[in-house]
């Protein structure tokens, strides 16, 4: 793991979406497309907003959420409702998504569909995540109920369930999380970091972004 601090919230976010566009456009030299996976909430808003407007291939980006709450996104809880305000438009209104929500009323019904379309985007070429201050990552939360499975299955995608979640989430695995070319990690605060810095002496089941944290660059500002 390596920890890249910055001086100040707006100024990581900029530099952020320069350096992923830049990996964007290293992958799309010697590959055919670049799958690329988000996370939602709104930590990383403002990095979209800038990214969106970055000058490269984007018919050729595919672009899904690392996770997201079994909503329609008629919901102002949907992951992809962001992405659409805020990511997949300007430049990036050509790129290619990739849904992990279906219409139906439990993820169970649509979980194989969903798994099978994220096949040809195996492995990931380039992961964003968030952690809460609870040390969760994507939706793989302490205490859920397919947490095990999540953190250790040889699976692409869980249905989990957790304590203070409204609502069931589809999240990508930590194996497939883990498999990604590149990983990256954005953080606010100081509670955000003091939950990184416990998070390196727990095991995945006490603090799941641990089972991440192996190879990925952190980015903090304190505010």
């Amino acid at each position: 793991m390596k920890v890249i601090e910055y001086p100040d919230a707006e100024m990581m976010m900029m530099i952020l979406a320069d350096t992923l566009a830049g990996e964007l456009k290293t992958c799309l030299l010697t590959h055919d497309h670049a799958s690329f996976a988000v996370p939602g909430g709104t930590t990383p808003g403002p990095i979209f907003d800038s990214l969106c407007g970055v000058d490269l291939d984007w018919s050729r980006v595919h672009v899904m959420l690392t996770d997201e709450r079994w909503v329609p996104e008629s919901s102002a809880r949907s992951n992809t409702r962001l992405l659409r305000q805020r990511l997949l438009v300007n430049k990036a209104a050509s790129a290619y998504y990739v849904p992990l929500y279906a219409d139906a009323d439990t993820p169970e019904e649509k979980l194989p569909e969903l798994a099978a379309a994220l096949t040809p985007e195996l492995p990931l070429s380039l992961v964003l995540l968030g952690m809460g201050a609870d040390m969760h990552t994507a939706s793989i939360f302490p205490g859920a109920d397919q947490l095990d499975l999540a953190l250790h299955g040889d699976v692409r995608l869980v249905a989990m369930r957790a304590p203070g979640a409204p609502e069931p989430r589809v999240t990508l695995s930590a194996a497939v999380l883990n498999d990604a070319i590149s990983r990256h990690i954005v953080i606010v605060g100081g509670e955000k970091r003091a939950a990184l810095e416990r998070a390196q002496s727990l095991t995945p089941e006490e603090a799941p972004v641990a089972a991440v944290l192996n190879g990925s660059i952190v980015h903090w500002a304190e505010r």
